[in-house]
C-alpha cells in the first residue's frame, strides 16, 4: 500500500463522495435479467446500464421495470453492482444513519462487547449489509479497509458518522490488497489528521499493540479474539507452539492468560515479531519468538525429537481464488501434517484456516488425511520390505468460527469463513 496520508486523493474517480444521492437529480439505473438475494451482482447477468459510472448508486430493476434496491456499482469488477438496501425507495442519510447504528448495537447492546474488549468489529461488510467494506474499533482508532471503489468512495463519510456513534478519535483507510485485480483501480490509502502511529489495545486483560503502517488487513485479527481466550484454558503449566504466530496473539493469551509453562512462537516476517516481543514485554510473559519459515521449523523440531504439549496452527490466508484452491489446499495439508507430528501424545492441537473458498468439509477430511500422514515412519517386514506412515488418532472436541462480531449473512454463505478445529491427538 502507498504511504497513508492525510487526505484523500482527489480524482474523478477516487474522491469521497456523500452517503445519500441528491434526490433531485437523476438515479442512474441497472437492469438485471433475474433477480437475487445475494448482493454481488456479476456483469453477465445484467442487461444493460443507463447512465452509471464507477462508484455510482444505481438503482437495480428486475423484471416487468420494478426496482429491486439500489447498489453501487464498478463497470471494470466482474461483480458490477454490490447491493446495499433493498426496496424501492431512495436511500436517504437516515437509512444510512439506521444501517450503522444496528451494526454498533449488536456489538454494544447484544454481544456487550465493551466490557471485555475495545478492539472489535464494527462493519463486516455483507453481513452488516455494507458489502466491499470492513471497520475495525481499535482503542480510538476505527481502521477500514475497503474492498470495492464504491464503498472506498464512501469511506470518509461512513467513518466520520460511526466516530460519532462509537466516540473513537481517528480513522484510517486501506484499499485491500486484491482491490487492483478486483476492481481495476489502485486508490492510496488515507488517514485522518493526527492518526497515532500506534494504539494499544486491551483484550481480556491482555493488552496488544496496534501499528497501521503496513500491517495485514485492519492490523489486528479480531476475529480469533474468543478462541485466543478458549485456547488459554488449555495451557496452565504446558507447553505450547504457536505456528504463524504474526503478532503474538495465540502465544500472548496462552502465557498471560492461560499461565503457559513454556511458549514458544514462530514467523517468518521479521516486523510482526518485532511488534510480538513487544507485546510479550507489555504483559510481562516470557515467550521465546523464532523468525524462521514455518515448515522448516517443524522439520527441524521433529528432527531434534522436540514435541508440545499444545500446538497452534494459523497460518495467514493460503486461498485467495479459485485458480489457487488447489495448490493452497496442498499447502494446508502439508503444514497440519508436519503441525501434528510436534502434538505429544494426548495432546490438543488447533488448526485454523481463514480461507473462505475451502469449504469445512473438504477441511476436514485433509485434516483427518495429516492424521493419517502424521505418525512415524515405520518398516513393514513383508515380501518386499517397505516404509510407511503410522497413523495418529485424532479425535475432535470442538469446532468454531469467528467471534461474534463477525456475524454470517444467512444469504451470504462466504462471510463464514474462518474454520477452528480442536483436537486431541493421540
Amino acid at each position: 500500500m502507498n504511504k497513508l496520508r492525510e487526505e484523500p486523493v482527489v480524482s474523478s474517480v477516487f474522491r469521497q463522495r456523500p452517503l445519500a444521492p441528491d434526490p433531485s437529480a437523476p438515479i442512474p439505473a441497472v437492469f438485471v435479467r433475474a433477480p437475487s438475494w445475494h448482493p454481488s451482482l456479476y456483469r453477465k447477468r445484467i442487461d444493460r446500464v443507463e447512465k452509471a459510472k464507477p462508484g455510482d448508486l444505481v438503482a437495480v430493476y428486475g423484471p416487468n421495470d420494478r426496482v429491486l434496491g439500489y447498489g453501487l456499482y464498478n463497470p471494470r469488477s466482474e461483480i458490477a453492482v454490490r447491493m446495499t438496501f433493498y426496496g424501492e425507495n431512495l436511500p436517504d442519510d437516515a437509512a444510512w444513519q439506521k444501517k450503522l447504528e444496528e451494526a454498533v448495537s449488536l456489538r454494544r447492546d447484544m454481544l456487550r462487547l465493551d466490557g471485555v474488549t475495545d478492539a472489535y468489529r464494527v462493519i463486516f461488510a455483507e453481513a452488516d449489509g455494507l458489502p466491499g467494506l470492513v471497520i475495525d474499533r481499535l482503542g480510538t482508532v476505527l481502521s477500514a479497509e475497503a474492498y470495492t471503489l464504491g464503498m472506498y468512495q464512501r469511506a470518509e463519510a461512513i467513518l466520520a458518522r460511526l466516530s460519532s456513534i462509537v466516540g473513537t478519535k481517528h480513522t484510517v483507510v486501506k484499499a485491500s490488497p486484491q482491490f487492483l485485480s478486483q476492481e481495476g483501480y489502485d486508490p492510496p490509502g488515507f488517514a485522518s489528521g493526527e492518526l497515532p502511529q500506534e494504539v494499544t489495545i486491551r483484550e481480556y486483560g491482555t493488552r496488544f499493540r496496534v501499528r497501521f503502517e503496513g500491517g495485514h488487513k485492519t492490523g489486528f485479527f479480531c476475529d480469533q479474539r474468543e478462541n485466543r481466550k478458549y485456547l488459554a484454558g488449555f495451557c496452565e503449566g504446558r507447553t505450547v507452539l504457536d505456528l504463524c504466530c504474526y503478532t503474538g496473539g495465540f502465544a500472548v493469551q496462552a502465557k498471560h492468560l492461560g499461565k503457559a509453562a513454556e511458549v514458544t512462537g514462530v514467523d517468518l516476517d521479521e516486523e510482526p515479531l518485532k511488534l510480538a516481543r513487544e507485546n510479550a514485554n507489555l504483559n510481562q510473559a516470557r515467550i521465546r519468538f523464532v523468525q524462521e519459515d514455518a515448515f522448516a521449523y517443524m522439520r527441524e523440531m521433529w528432527r531434534q525429537n522436540r514435541r508440545y504439549d499444545v500446538v497452534v496452527l494459523d497460518p495467514p490466508k493460503l486461498i485467495r481464488s479459485r485458480d489457487e484452491l488447489e495448490e493452497g489446499a496442498r499447502k494446508h495439508f502439508d503444514l497440519n501434517r508436519l503441525a501434528m507430528r510436534l502434538v505429544k501424545p494426548g495432546g490438543l492441537f488447533l488448526s485454523c484456516c481463514c480461507s473462505g473458498l475451502l469449504k469445512e468439509s473438504d477441511f476436514m477430511h485433509l485434516l483427518k488425511q495429516s492424521a493419517y500422514q502424521a505418525g512415524e515412519v515405520v518398516t513393514a517386514a513383508t515380501e518386499e520390505t517397505s516404509e510407511r506412515h503410522a497413523a495418529r488418532s485424532m479425535q475432535i472436541i470442538a469446532r468454531s468460527g469467528a467471534a461474534a462480531d463477525h456475524p454470517v449473512s444467512a444469504s451470504v454463505p462466504e462471510t463464514e469463513y474462518l474454520k477452528a478445529v480442536w483436537m486431541r491427538v493421540g
